[in-house]
């Protein structure tokens, strides 16, 4: 089997992916920090975050009819030249001392426009760039590359903040925009066709796709689960670990623990190839009940932080195995309108549970939804398990999937 980074255009896009990727990891320290200097609001953050939140959430579909209809390499380049324009002006606004929150939110929002445009881009570009074959590999090279960001991000936001201050860290991440963008002009990328029909019938077409695959919309319906759970874990969390676990330091080390565990999956998922790929990868990500019932009945700190390695590993695992099997098992003129429902039920979920969480510890303290948490993820996941089509699902013995039926008004 050739290694996809030798081939030219996997190759400049892996490394503008990896660029971006570093950039957008300094980003929220220096974010929050910059506002919270600006405004000394908490209410100020939140509304930045959820100018940026919101757009992307309600466009993500049309991004996706937008990435299958039209060249998915050109609708990333136009949404990296975007985003490299309003983080350039967020650090100019910032380096200037004295920041408009309203030019902030502006800026917030129009990446976030340009965000739901590039996010269904991505599994496209990578099964353009790459033979069927090699795609799991690929897949689990992009899942690598996030990780080392993740880890080395915070330390390079904390040095540039301390040496030059937040806005050089938004500069920063404009510039990754700016050189990704240069990368995916001289990048080739196999372009399908597809039929000209009306948004809402594209719309249709792509859900259509969605619910003729029983394994993967209620796989969705996991792994949104999965995600509500997390930002319930996020939110709780740190409060248990400082009052019953030992104090900051604990979380500080869970947190390490999970990007390592993370990135020990994406190593696992470029070698390992299970027969039942689906089934066995929702399995493991209901082992993220696990540190969800340690912490709730405030376990000893290493088997909180053991579970949560072991549970950010099938994670790590999952993401590129889940994007190798949409790519085999979707037509390719449908690919960004599944990933762009994929994301919508993910970072749709995510809000709701940092939403719902304090207003349950209000009512029943932490232990009660950080138990209701682990018994949904433990549910939805393991569950799918009683599903024909995950139970079912291997690996194609052909590179190039056919249209399901139905696939909804063409």
């Amino acid at each position: 089997m050739a290694h996809p980074l030798r081939e030219h255009s996997f190759r400049l896009l892996f490394l503008g992916r990896t660029v971006s990727a570093l950039g957008d990891a300094v980003v929220p320290a220096a974010l929050a920090l910059a506002i919270l200097r600006a405004t000394g609001s908490t209410g100020a953050l939140a509304a930045v975050l959820a100018a940026a939140m919101v757009p992307r959430l309600l466009l993500l579909p049309l991004g996706g009819v937008v990435a299958d209809r039209f060249d998915a390499r050109r609708v990333a380049l136009l949404a990296d030249l975007v985003r490299c324009a309003t983080q350039l002006a967020v650090g100019v606004e910032l380096l200037g001392g004295d920041p408009s929150l309203s030019s902030v939110v502006v800026a917030s929002a129009l990446g976030g426009v340009a965000s739901a445009f590039a996010i269904p881009t991505a599994s496209p570009l990578v099964a353009g760039t790459v033979e069927p074959a090699d795609r799991q590999q690929a897949n689990a090279l992009m899942g690598i590359t996030a990780n080392p960001s993740r880890l080395a991000g915070p330390a390079l936001a904390g040095a540039l903040i301390w040496a030059a201050g937040p806005g050089w860290a938004f500069i920063l991440d404009g510039a990754s925009f700016a050189l990704s963008a240069a990368l995916l002009m001289v990048v080739r990328v196999r372009h399908v066709p597809v039929p000209r029909r009306s948004v809402l019938a594209d719309l249709r077409h792509g859900f259509g796709e969605v619910r003729a695959r029983d394994w993967f919309w209620t796989s969705l319906i996991g792994h949104g689960v999965w995600n509500g759970a997390a930002a319930v874990l996020m939110t709780l969390g740190p409060a248990v670990a400082i009052d019953r676990l030992g104090g900051e330091t604990t979380w500080v080390v869970l947190l390490q623990a999970g990007a390592i565990g993370m990135l020990t999956g994406s190593l696992l998922a470029g070698r390992v190839r299970l027969r039942r790929p689906v089934l066995l990868a929702n399995l493991g990500l209901a082992c993220y009940a696990a540190p969800l019932f340690l912490l709730a009945v405030a376990a000893p700190a290493p088997a909180v932080i053991a579970a949560y390695a072991v549970a950010l590993t099938a994670l790590g695992y999952l993401n590129p195995v889940w994007e190798t099997v949409v790519q085999h098992h979707f037509p390719p003129e449908v690919l960004a309108r599944v990933t762009s429902y994929d994301w919508l039920v993910s970072l749709g979920a995510m809000p709701l549970g940092y939403a719902l969480a304090p207003l349950a510890v209000d009512a029943f303290g932490a232990p009660v939804p950080l138990a209701v948490a682990g018994l949904l993820v433990l549910a939805s996941c393991a569950g799918t398990s009683l599903v024909p089509g995950v139970r079912r699902l291997t690996w194609p013995a052909t590179p190039q999937p056919q249209p399901a039926e139905p696939v909804g008004a063409r």
